[in-house]
């Protein structure tokens, strides 16, 4: 195993409206994808693309969103997660376990349509880092 790529910034927001606005009127964004719901993990998300990575604008649902408490604590929201792709989901899950790295969660897909899980920010210099099958890889 070996650092993959960089896929994206997750940031958590309370209005991906208001996000979008602002990275379109002071960063220049110009490639905004558009939002859509991810009911299992309880988050809207949206994509802001940049000329290497992306941003992953996330929203929550509602009450239950695994971001709710995150949003307490900033309200305006912030830096939620660095994302980075592997070339294959289980051999990454076995290969952070046997580091003995926890691992948070049963591994699921993603807002790219692809295998993720995440990472203990304890265990990860305090980052939640999330672990995500490279597109190109996934079948």
């Amino acid at each position: 195993m070996k650092l993959g790529r960089l896929n994206h910034v997750g940031v958590a927001t309370p209005s991906i409206e208001n996000s979008v606005a602002l990275y379109r009127e002071r960063m220049g964004a110009e490639v905004v994808r558009d939002p859509f719901d991810l009911p299992a993990q309880g988050v809207r998300v949206c994509f802001v693309d940049t000329p290497n990575s992306q941003i992953e604008l996330i929203e929550p649902l509602g009450a239950d969103s695994p971001i709710v408490k995150f949003l307490e604590k900033n309200p305006e929201g912030g830096q939620h997660h660095l994302c980075f792709e592997v070339p294959d989901i289980e051999v990454a899950r076995t290969f952070y376990d046997g580091k003995g790295v926890r691992i948070l969660g049963q591994t699921r897909i993603g807002a790219h349509g692809t295998p993720i899980f995440f990472l203990h920010p304890k265990d990860m210099g305090g980052v939640l880092t999330e672990i995500m099958e490279s597109p190109k890889q996934a079948h």
